[in-house]
This record gives C-alpha cells, structure tokens and sequence, in this order.
C-alpha cells in the first residue's frame, strides 16, 4: 500500500481552497495535516509535518508562502495568479538551492482547460488571425486571467517559431481600448460577467475559414483532478514546472 501524502492548503476561506481542502479530505491516498486562512502562522506548515502545500490564496501572498515553503523542502502545487518572469526566476533560483523539492505552478487545473490551451499552441501556426476571449466571474481579481495570459505566450511562442506574422489588424484609432490587451501580441479580451464561473475560448481565423477552442468550468469541482494529479506527482518531478500539461503524458 503506498504512503499517505500529507497536504496542508493555503487558502482554506476562499472559493477555490474550501473546495481543495474537500477533495484532498475525500482522496484515500492523502491527509489533510493543515489548513491555513488569512494571517494564519506559516510555520503551522512544518509543524503538522506537511509534505506538499496547496497554494491557493491570493497574488499578494503567494510568493512569501512558496519561499517559505521551499525554504523549508516542503513541495508546492500553486494556482494562485501573480507570478511574472522576474518572480519564476527567483524561485528557480531558490530550487537550485534546494534541489529534491518540486513547485507545480499552474495557471489552470481544469483538465480540458489545459488541453484547450495545449490546442490553442498545436493550431497557432496555421491560421492568420488569433484572439482570446476568457470570461469570468465578477469577484475575479485580475484581468487578463492567468489561463489566458499562459494561452497567449504558448500561442505567440508558437507563432513566432512558424515564422507566422502578426494577426491583420487594420486599427489605427482605439483610445478607449476596444481592442483589448496585448499579450505577447496576442489580443485577450476580459469579460466579468454574474453567473459566471471559468470560460475561454481562442478564436482562430484563416482564408474562407475559423476555428473555435473553447473550454467552460461551470462548478470550481472542475479543477480538483487537476489539483491533485499535482499533489500526487510534484514530488517526482523536482524544480519547477510551469502548467499541469507537465505532469500529463499528452503523447506531443
């Protein structure tokens, strides 16, 4: 019989840690030792003898909570948004420093969503016009979203190695911002709409033709697989992994 995994959540209060520390409670192979809210002592981690820290607050906490935790040779599963290129460099560096620990950070859990994201890359390449529509929830903190945002770099990256252009955009005058953000120049358009939960969908449009990739979270359960597909594999897959695609045999 294998070993229980010892799992702490950060974030416990929020709609995504309440919904973690269930399906980690309910999963026979794991052990919930801890779950930490707002202004919770970190060192609550090491004390209960946690082996992996779900991460799930919010972007201002994120970063300490991940030092600390590697600090401390604790793996981490992480899908809270905030980490730009200058923070993933510092805990790349801090791994290095601590070599048997792993940190999963993914921008989305849902299982279809990251084959929608992975699809997004495969097609790129072939259409002349790309854009990202994500849609959420009004209670969301950031814009774009840490999916759509990934999508963009994965989707401009591939681009770029295809030799494909810029999408034709014709626009000369957009003061008010209709045209949405520029992601890697990829335009991602925000929604926040009540009623709500996770949606995106990549539009790709060639000569006489479009294709849609469209992915929709209707229920927050939708992204616990994910979670724990991390839980279970972040400690056999030391330093870190930027999306859950890096722990799924997607055969590409």
């Amino acid at each position: 019989m294998s070993e229980t995994i010892r799992v702490a959540v950060l974030g416990r209060d929020g709609r995504m840690g309440s919904e973690a520390v269930r399906a980690v409670t309910d999963a026979a192979d794991m052990e919930l030792v801890a779950a930490l809210g707002r202004g919770d002592d970190l060192r609550e981690l090491v004390m209960s003898g946690a082996q992996v820290v779900v991460d799930l607050t919010v972007p201002a906490a994120t970063r300490e909570n991940v030092r600390f935790a590697v600090s401390h040779g604790i793996h981490a599963v992480v899908g809270t948004t905030g980490w730009d290129d200058a923070a993933l460099a510092q805990l790349r560096s801090q791994l290095a420093d601590s070599p048997g620990t792993g940190v999963l950070i993914a921008p989305n859990f849902a299982v279809g969503a990251v084959l929608a994201m992975k699809f997004s890359e495969l097609a790129a390449a072939f259409f002349d016009s790309v854009e990202i529509v994500e849609l959420h929830h009004p209670r969301k903190l950031d814009a774009p979203s840490g999916t759509a945002a990934r999508t963009a770099a994965l989707v401009a990256a591939a681009r770029e190695k295809a030799g494909v252009g810029a999408s034709p955009d014709a626009t000369e005058s957009d003061p008010l911002g209709a045209r949405g953000a520029d992601v890697a120049g990829v335009h991602v358009h925000s929604v926040r709409l009540q009623g709500l939960v996770a949606h995106q969908e990549t539009l790709l449009g060639g000569t006489g033709e479009q294709l849609s990739i469209r992915h929709d979270s209707f229920d927050r359960a939708s992204f616990m697989t994910g979670v724990l597909l991390g839980v279970r594999s972040v400690a056999g897959h030391p330093g870190l992994t930027h999306g859950l695609d890096g722990y799924m045999d997607l055969g590409l």
